[in-house]
């Protein structure tokens, strides 16, 4: 078998028993985290680009404090926390739900658009490698950022592309892959501002849905809705500061920024236990919980 490439042409590729997820809401029992040692702001994005715009002062001491933070809140949810290389020539591979992203066949190593994240690869392979975890395939028709790979339920993707992250080429590309797994694949045209689909629409439990209502394509919502999946509306304002862009950890339990303080309140409302660390530094980078982590293992739903 080749060791970057388990995906069957035909489809009806074999489901992983010891890795992978068929929801972004079953149990989380291990997570890939990117390291925080090379951080720094860069203008890769409408929020860091606002950020930097502001003439805000990056502090390194800070980053490092609350990146330990949210480690932490991993941990003590249960959450067996796996780590990337640390490659000083890569300082946003932090967002690592970017560079890969978890099937319930194996991983996905993704086409990163900007130039100073295209090495995110060879971390990311060789730690799928070294641990023994297949990889699906590799994305090679343009860019497409894991971001844009939104889980909705078992057998249900929202892919999203803007043109400048994901290309509406390598969408479709993945598309194809997973129509052959018989999944239904949803596409979704977003702004450019807005970066990833997961910006914007982010699944906390079974049919329970954050979506910010101003950003998401109302055809989305509706499809959505159709599916009876309860919306948790997220405004516009804290969806540009990344409080939309939560971790569902299974079980009623979510990890969520500090400074979403509306949506952390509707979820202890629904019953939810959150976990809610200080990631400003990372947010104003431009990246949320849910892209400063990737998904290894999830109990299938």
């Amino acid at each position: 078998m080749n060791p970057l490439r388990c995906r069957n042409p035909e489809g009806n590729t074999p489901v992983l028993t010891d890795w992978g997820c068929n929801s972004e809401y079953g149990a989380l029992t291990d997570v890939l985290l990117g390291p925080a040692d090379n951080y720094h702001w860069l203008a890769t994005s409408s929020i860091s680009k606002a950020t930097l715009k502001r003439g805000d002062t990056f502090d390194k001491q800070l980053a490092m404090k609350q990146h330990r933070e949210m480690v932490d809140a991993y941990e003590s949810a249960g959450v067996k926390v796996h780590w990337l290389e640390a490659d000083e020539g890569l300082p946003y591979q932090v967002y690592a739900r970017d560079s890969s992203f978890m099937t319930p066949y194996g991983a996905v190593v993704t086409q990163m658009a900007q130039w100073w994240r295209r090495g995110e690869y060879g971390p990311v392979i060789r730690f799928y490698m070294d641990m023994g975890i297949p990889i699906y395939d590799m994305v090679t028709a343009g860019s497409f950022e894991g971001g844009d790979f939104d889980i909705i339920e078992p057998g249900s993707v929202l892919i999203g592309w803007c043109g400048e992250r994901t290309q509406e080429q390598s969408a479709e590309q993945v598309r194809g892959w997973f129509e052959k797994e018989g999944w239904e694949v949803r596409i979704a045209t977003i702004a450019e501002h807005y970066v990833h689909i997961d910006l914007m629409v982010c699944m906390l439990a079974e049919k329970l849905c954050a979506v910010c209502l101003e950003t998401t394509d109302p055809e989305i919502v509706d499809w959505l809705k159709s599916k009876n999946i309860e919306i948790v509306p997220v405004n516009y304002q804290d969806t540009m500061a990344l409080a939309c862009n939560v971790m569902s950890l299974g079980n009623d339990k979510v990890l969520a920024p500090s400074h979403a303080t509306d949506l952390v309140s509707k979820l202890k409302a629904h019953g939810f236990t959150v976990y809610d660390p200080d990631v400003d530094v990372f947010t104003r980078g431009g990246g949320g919980i849910h892209c400063m982590a990737q998904s290894l293992r999830r109990e299938p739903v």
